[in-house]
């Protein structure tokens, strides 16, 4: 069948069999798409109860490790994603407004964002690494001060690492969407994808927002 003969007809190519309108489409999705982030939430929510109980119980330990972190390149991180969330936001309104080529512009810059985040935590991993602060059994730093730091960079690695694994995912949707965006795909009749991926990365940012403070600086 033809999707222009559909949209003529009052069907939107975009718009699955199930559903009745686009509206109804995106409720469904946008619902769909906060479920999960409740989900992630939780997960991110364990780990975050994990670092209050330890650090109640190590308190002077958790001082001193923390103290191996860079603060600068955690800021900088920190605002990196901050300038994410503008772009990202800035994309969502240009295609409201019919404007794709400015909302791939976004995109991309909401992705180069992401990618500079990766890049910095390369270097402070390999910095880590190359120290012996690896995560759990693995640690091999014996000249911390203080006893059990391996549960503090068990911990960092864990709440770091799989914030990593959830900026990568989001480069690659990001980069999906732009690609679409190209093609036509989304107007401001139809871009629920990129709200979505918006949302997405606004709660990307919002935990790093949280990790920054509670690892580097308190």
């Amino acid at each position: 069948m033809d999707p222009a003969n559909d949209h003529e007809h009052g069907h939107h190519p975009a718009l699955a069999h199930h559903f009745n309108d686009l509206e109804q489409q995106h409720s469904a999705l946008k619902m769909g798409l906060w479920l999960f982030l409740v989900t992630e939430i939780l997960l991110f929510g364990g780990l975050f109860g994990f670092y209050v109980f330890f650090r109640a119980w190590h308190p002077e330990m958790f001082v001193g490790a923390a103290k191996n972190l860079n603060m600068w390149l955690g800021g900088l991180n920190t605002l990196v994603l901050i300038a994410s969330s503008v772009t990202v936001a800035l994309a969502i309104r240009c295609i409201q407004l019919n404007q794709p080529k400015k909302t791939v512009i976004y995109l991309i810059a909401t992705i180069a964002c992401a990618a500079i985040f990766m890049v910095v935590k390369y270097f402070e991993y390999t910095h880590k690494f190359h120290a012996g602060l690896y995560p759990g059994a693995n640690f091999a730093n014996l000249d911390l001060p203080f006893k059990n730091p391996h549960v503090f960079f068990s911990i960092y690695f864990a709440m770091t690492g799989l914030h990593g694994l959830h900026v990568l995912g989001g480069m690659g949707f990001l980069t999906w969407v732009a690609w679409r965006t190209t093609k036509g795909a989304y107007s401001s009749e139809y871009y629920t994808p990129i709200e979505l991926g918006g949302l997405y990365w606004h709660l990307v940012d919002l935990i790093w927002i949280y990790l920054f403070p509670l690892l580097y600086l308190i």
